[in-house]
């Protein structure tokens, strides 16, 4: 061939290279547009017209090795807002890398867990350095005996994009171990056994539970919960022999109300093995004695309606913290042997102003762990004298917890303790002596002083009158000049209480000027079962107000502004930022709504979608035309307009079982179809993870430092 013609085709080649490399350089740069398929739902009168649901896939469909044309067309779309949300967000990769690498230079890579004692053994966690995954270890009698491996979860990770191994359970002659692993992070787990003393993995494989097991006192026997693979709910608890198949398994309870949630679990005092059952406004409970595993299990109390309650059985009697005739609980107890509710008597009556949360049982002493004045708070009673006192942890805006308190014969409480400036801390405290010992404080690699940052405790009124707490932190020098930058954080949802406790990560934002935020929304339990309530079902919409309400005082009061203004959420509370962005989208510079669930109409119509059917006394029934109306007042992807938009991040996992991936997915779509402005609306999709994002002990920071960096640069912070 002529060197001259050879030299243009060569030229040619590479020119057509240059010109389509740069085609698709200006395609990634350009906001993906996904096709409109008009999909209508006719319901009480409505007509709902839904042009993205042509983006759900059944699990067949995400799990198929060879994608059909409809699976095909939705990663095409989900692989485009990753190529546009990488291109956006090009400029801030080195920034990513070093938010990342600062994050995880914080984690003691080498870390132990304090060790706690049960049954003749010391258990405790540890990491070793440069790996990703807990060993989980223990000693007999004493500490300075020889480790014993019970499993390295790093060794089980391996070959594996997404892995979370859960549920050990020891037999009661420390001889097997119960565990359970996920690959898929669909939150269906298998469980496998261990023989403890051989090292062996036994053949006993038990699919699609829900991850725990409970034994029984013949070392043999243990019982576990069942799940409906397409719906995710707990539907049986089934009785497992060692050396059986799984096909050779005993039914012994069956849910038909998919309502419940269910599970079983073995009682602190060793003695029953217990199966609850619990909805929105309903649980109960049936017994069966661990001695007896082949018994027939009794209801503890007959179901009941609109009858929360949960039972610790001590000696020869039941504790019941209930709600029968007290929304914020009471503590109740009834003979072992006469359980039913015409049996209970109480032992601390109810108040208003106090949510009692749960309880934990000594052989001299009762721990009320109760909610008072918006937190957490330790009440002891000494059994043998009546004689009470509240722990004292010498902060304003705190959380303490009951740790793992295992043992019935001691007076020493294992507790933890955190503030928003304070690392977590494992106590050990004497409950006759008031002393308190620090076992360990959560260590901050590379030095932390916590006189550095200052919290405090704000009131923002709502426009109903009701004063909403607001935590804070930020570092010392922080200006309230209505300038400074501040994100504010919210979830708002299933009573679910978000506590003013620390956060390593959360010193990248404050280090760099931010002020951090919780507002305590109506939707949460921050002062008892009321303010739940009035944050559910027909009063929902509070929870969004609540979250505006608080907003606009941190600007009243120069905290910041809405150029400065950040909001985030995830799961319901990315509904609540979803909401939020409909409602008052101009008080934002930016937001990151985390695998939030927008589509409250469409999945709570559909009763195969995971965990629907369990929600509905959270949310409503879209069947029953007014609670429809109510959700439609709303439900985010439903009221998307044409307005303009904060910048927006939003995030799901394709594998997604709690939030199913395709309902950021649409609400993306239309929001790009409708919004009026030119802010950043990206999305990012991780394709091995579902709702808690990637497994592992660092892996999973990528994700925070995306979503700092998508923050940062919004208010020209670079490094």
């Amino acid at each position: 061939m002529n060197k001259n013609l050879a030299f243009a085709i060569f030229i040619g080649i590479a020119i057509a290279l240059i010109i389509v490399n740069k085609q698709k350089e200006e395609k990634m740069f350009q906001p993906p547009i996904a096709e409109k398929i008009p999909h209508r739902t006719t319901i009480h009168g409505y007509d709902l017209v839904d042009n993205y649901y042509w983006m759900r896939l059944s699990d067949e469909q995400k799990l198929a090795k060879i994608p059909d044309e409809q699976t095909q067309k939705v990663l095409d779309n989900l692989q485009a807002e990753n190529d546009y949300k990488d291109a956006k967000l090009k400029h801030t990769e080195k920034f990513q890398e070093k938010l990342f690498n600062e994050i995880v230079g914080r984690i003691k890579k080498d870390d132990e867990s304090v060790p706690y004692f049960d049954n003749g053994y010391w258990y405790y966690t540890r990491y070793e350095k440069g790996k990703e995954y807990p060993i989980h270890c223990r000693k007999k009698e004493l500490l300075e005996n020889p480790e014993e491996i019970l499993i390295d979860v790093n060794k089980w990770a391996e070959g594996y994009d997404y892995f979370s191994l859960t549920g050990l359970a020891v037999s009661p002659n420390n001889k097997y171990l119960a565990f359970s692993v996920d690959t898929l992070s669909r939150r269906i787990y298998t469980i496998k056994v261990k023989d403890l003393e051989t090292g062996e993995i036994l053949p006993d494989e038990i699919k699609s539970t829900q991850g725990s097991a409970a034994w029984a006192n013949d070392n043999q026997t243990f019982f576990y919960t069942t799940k409906n693979e397409v719906t995710l709910l707990s539907e049986y608890i089934d009785r497992h022999k060692l050396g059986t198949r799984q096909s050779e398994d005993v039914r012994v309870y069956t849910e038909k109300d998919n309502s419940f949630y269910i599970g079983v679990y073995r009682s602190k005092s060793d003695k029953y093995i217990i199966i609850y059952n619990s909805s929105t406004l309903v649980s109960d409970y049936r017994i069966l004695e661990a001695d007896n595993p082949e018994g027939e299990f009794r209801s503890f109390s007959p179901r009941d309606t609109e009858h929360e309650y949960f039972i610790e059985h001590y000696k020869d009697k039941f504790y019941i913290v209930t709600n029968w005739d007290a929304i914020n609980f009471r503590l109740m107890e009834t003979p072992e042997d006469a359980t039913s509710k015409e049996n209970w008597t109480e032992v601390i009556a109810h108040r208003n102003n106090v949510l009692l949360s749960s309880i934990d049982v000594f052989e001299n002493h009762l721990v009320i762990s109760e909610r008072k004045d918006g937190f957490r708070q330790l009440r002891i009673i000494d059994q043998r004298t009546g004689n009470e006192h509240y722990m004292d942890f010498g902060e304003a805006v705190y959380a303490a917890y009951t740790l793992t308190n295992m043992s019935f014969d001691t007076n020493v409480l294992r507790v933890g303790f955190t503030s928003m400036k304070t690392p977590f801390s494992t106590l050990d405290y004497n409950m006759d002596t008031r002393e308190s010992t620090l076992l360990k404080q959560t260590e901050v690699v590379g030095g932390y002083q916590a006189d550095d940052y200052e919290t405090e405790r704000l009131f923002a009124t709502a426009r109903d009158g009701k004063k909403i707490p607001i935590s804070i932190v930020y570092k010392k020098g922080f200006k309230k000049n209505g300038k400074s930058n501040l994100l504010l954080y919210a979830y708002g949802s299933y009573g679910a209480t978000m506590d003013p406790t620390f956060s390593m990560t959360r010193l990248s934002l404050l280090d760099r000027g931010f002020a951090f935020a919780i507002a305590h929304v109506r939707g949460s339990q921050t002062y008892g079962r009321p303010w739940y309530n009035d944050g559910k079902m027909f009063n929902k919409m509070n929870t969004f107000t609540d979250f505006i309400d608080c907003s606009k005082y941190l600007i009243e009061e120069n905290y910041t502004n809405e150029d400065h203004l950040f909001a985030m959420g995830g799961s319901a509370g990315g509904l609540l930022i979803g909401a939020v962005v409909n409602m008052a989208p101009e008080l934002y510079q930016g937001v990151v709504a985390a695998v939030p669930f927008v589509d409250v109409i469409n999945t709570m119509l559909d009763e195969t979608i995971p965990l629907t059917s369990n929600e509905w006394d959270e949310w409503g029934n879209p069947k029953i035309k007014e609670e429809f109306e109510y959700i439609l007042s709303y439900s985010p992807y439903d009221n998307v307009k044409e307005q303009d938009y904060p910048n927006m991040l939003v995030t799901t996992g394709y594998f997604d079982s709690q939030v199913q991936y395709w309902e950021p997915q649409k609400w993306v779509a239309k929001l790009r179809d409708m919004k009026t402005d030119n802010n950043l609306l990206l999305m990012h999709v991780n394709m091995d993870a579902g709702h808690g994002g990637k497994s592992g002990r660092f892996r999973r920071y990528r994700e925070v430092a995306l979503e700092y960096a998508f923050i940062f640069d919004l208010v020209g912070i670079k490094r």
